[in-house]
């Protein structure tokens, strides 16, 4: 009868084993599901010319979740060298211009995309005041750019400063003139990141 118990008791044990290994293994399995499968994402984006507003798009047709413009209450000039002049004033005194859009509530996102075009280096003033009015501590943050032949600049850099406890995966920078046909190059982006199959 003692005999019995003690393997009664084992074989009890093994079976806790045994579902304590299959939930650990379940667990494992939906980490290793997709970003966009897991997170509430955001695509949130600048675009003055319309060229990350496409970039913008493809994202968020293939991972997702909301799509946001950031807009500014006041519009850039039409005039290349007036929109040019005006970005480096804004750039040099640190200027958050009032924005025309606003998020209701950031909280529910996990994972943000931030959008924009490279504007002395870095990304325009309506995308710092965007930064600026929205806490992102906690949330993943993925930049993407468009350029002219600057890459992402500093920009990368500049985000880590203004979002100092936002896990940052690594971003991506399109040419303008690449922008309609990106769509392969974004989705192996965003495969690369984990962010979808």
């Amino acid at each position: 009868m003692h005999v019995r118990r003690i393997v009664l008791s084992a074989a009890a044990l093994l079976m806790c084993l045994c579902a304590y290994r299959a939930n650990g293994a379940a667990e494992e399995a939906g980490d290793a599901r997709p970003l966009a499968e897991t997170k509430k994402v955001l695509v949130a984006y600048f675009s003055h010319t319309g060229n990350t507003r496409v970039v913008a798009e493809q994202i968020h047709q293939a991972a997702g979740g909301d799509i946001f413009e950031i807009l500014s209450e006041k519009p850039y000039p039409a005039d290349y060298n007036a929109c040019v002049e005006q970005a480096r004033q804004e750039l040099d005194s640190g200027y958050l211009p009032p924005l025309k859009t606003k998020i209701e509530d950031i909280r529910p996102y996990d994972l943000i995309f931030i959008g924009y075009p490279n504007w002395w280096s870095t990304f325009p003033a309506p995308v710092r005041a965007f930064l600026s009015e929205n806490d992102l501590s906690g949330k993943t943050v993925v930049p993407f750019c468009t350029h002219g032949g600057g890459g992402m600049g500093r920009s990368v850099t500049d985000i880590s400063k203004l979002c100092p406890n936002s896990p940052m995966l690594e971003g991506i920078a399109i040419p303008g003139s690449d922008v309609r046909n990106a769509q392969d190059t974004v989705r192996e982006w965003l495969r690369r990141n984990r962010i979808t199959k």
